[in-house]
């Protein structure tokens, strides 16, 4: 058990005796006041019963009949009653009680309707008050109230104490679940899940059950998708090295070929520097340290800046690309650099797979509800099997339709992480009629 176990516990059962002890006080305090009033007064129901009997003689026989009922009552029954006038003097002429006298008029002006005392108009006039002294030995035993008290105590503490711990058991036993699993996971487990051991409950830390598991699962997912990358960068990285190693070695064999060695060494640092710098940028992208300050930027501009550049490159190659914008202003709040890289490897990555003599078609629209821009890129290429849609945003990644495609498989994938941190998104689909669409959205800028 741990401490937070004994916290609760002693909290809710000090909390429970207490408001058994007030509960019970408050009972207690109830019934002294309604019996203080009834101090030296017999209030049981023989002594009640005698009153009513006493009253309706009273009430309709007058003084004598209630005189010649009292001294039979006398003869049988031990219940002293007396019938006192407005002078204090007994029907009978017996010795009143002094205090049992006062307690009797307390009551009746207090409660006219009292059972231990009564007030009651004779026939042929005159008030007399009718009541019943207590005996000295009823008023020796200890009051009723006072036991009711500390039984009312000794079962709250016995129900406190049950119910405490039982509470306390069943909030402290998900807590010790989780602080195993962060131990588990803290030692390298990340397959660590708590649900199964909190089961079907609905509470607040079920609910951080829930979040633990759903942060094991994306934590487990980031180590995998990083040792993935880091087995692919050893892949990328292999090749080039290798062939660099070669164009040195035959450098050295034939000096007379070494200008090819050198050029062919010259490319393969090249490409080195550009997967180099691929894959620093992918790396910043998801680790989320890049530049943070956003400028409002023209979605539209920037996208014919990459058209321009695109048409350049693929004119040379037999391509084209068609931009339709309209004449329409869209505004973008983000970082202008990494939005030009994410569309420029898209639209580079279309002119590279569409056909010879084809056309890729960048179209820029505005969405409402919420109000966001969309630039759609289509080229006419083979396309992706359906099943690699998702993949080829992965790092590393090339389709099957791209094999023998210059390229290391890392444009898509820093155009996700990029649109992503602009709060975008981005998806791709085969077109209709072949070729690949791919698809951006992002948040248009609210107007100033």
């Amino acid at each position: 058990m741990g401490r937070l176990f004994w916290k609760l516990f002693l909290a809710f059962w000090v909390t429970l005796v207490i408001s058994a002890i007030g509960a019970g006080s408050v009972v207690w305090l109830q019934r002294q006041s309604r019996e203080a009033a009834e101090r030296d007064l017999a209030a049981g129901p023989l002594p009640a019963l005698t009153m009513s009997q006493a009253a309706a003689t009273l009430r309709h026989g007058g003084r004598d009949a209630l005189r010649a009922w009292m001294q039979d009552l006398e003869r049988t029954r031990p219940v002293p009653l007396f019938a006192v006038d407005a002078e204090g003097v007994d029907l009978l002429g017996r010795p009143v009680p002094p205090g049992a006298l006062a307690s009797a008029r307390e009551l009746v002006r207090a409660s006219p309707d009292a059972r231990a005392a009564r007030r009651v108009v004779a026939a042929g006039g005159g008030d007399y008050l009718l009541f019943v002294p207590l005996s000295p030995d009823v008023r020796r035993a200890p009051p009723p109230a006072r036991r009711w008290l500390w039984m009312l105590i000794a079962i709250g503490a016995v129900t406190g104490m049950a119910v405490s711990a039982l509470l306390a058991w069943h909030l402290t036993r998900p807590i010790r679940s989780l602080r195993w699993a962060f131990d588990a996971v803290a030692e390298g487990r990340l397959d660590t899940r708590v649900q199964p051991l909190i089961g079907s409950r609905r509470d607040e830390i079920a609910d951080l059950g829930r979040e633990f598991d759903r942060m094991t699962s994306q934590l487990q997912a980031l180590v995998a998708a990083q040792r993935r990358l880091l087995h692919d960068v050893s892949h990328e990285l292999r090749s080039p090295l290798a062939r660099l190693h070669a164009a040195i070695g035959l450098a050295r064999q034939r000096p007379e070929e070494s200008e090819r060695s050198f050029e062919r060494i010259e490319r393969e640092a090249a490409r080195l520097d550009a997967l180099v710098g691929e894959v620093l940028t992918l790396a910043r992208l998801e680790a989320g340290t890049g530049p943070a300050e956003r400028i409002p930027v023209d979605i539209v501009d920037l996208v014919a800046a990459v058209a321009g550049n695109a048409r350049f490159e693929a004119e040379a190659t037999g391509r084209r690309v068609r931009l339709d914008a309209g004449e329409n202003t869209f505004t973008v709040s983000g970082q202008a650099e990494l939005l030009h890289r994410a569309i420029e490897n898209v639209v580079r990555n279309a002119v590279k797979y569409t056909d010879p003599d084809s056309v890729v078609d960048i179209e820029v629209q505005r969405l409402d509800a919420p109000p966001r821009v969309r630039v759609r890129v289509r080229d006419h290429g083979p396309g992706v099997q359906a099943h690699e849609l998702d993949r080829i945003f992965e790092p590393f990644y090339r389709g099957a339709n791209g094999a023998g495609r210059a390229g290391v498989g890392l444009g898509l994938a820093i155009a996700r992480r990029a649109i992503e941190a602009h709060d975008g998104s981005i998806r791709a689909e085969n077109a209709d009629g072949g070729g690949l669409r791919v698809q951006i959205e992002l948040p248009v800028a609210a107007s100033p």
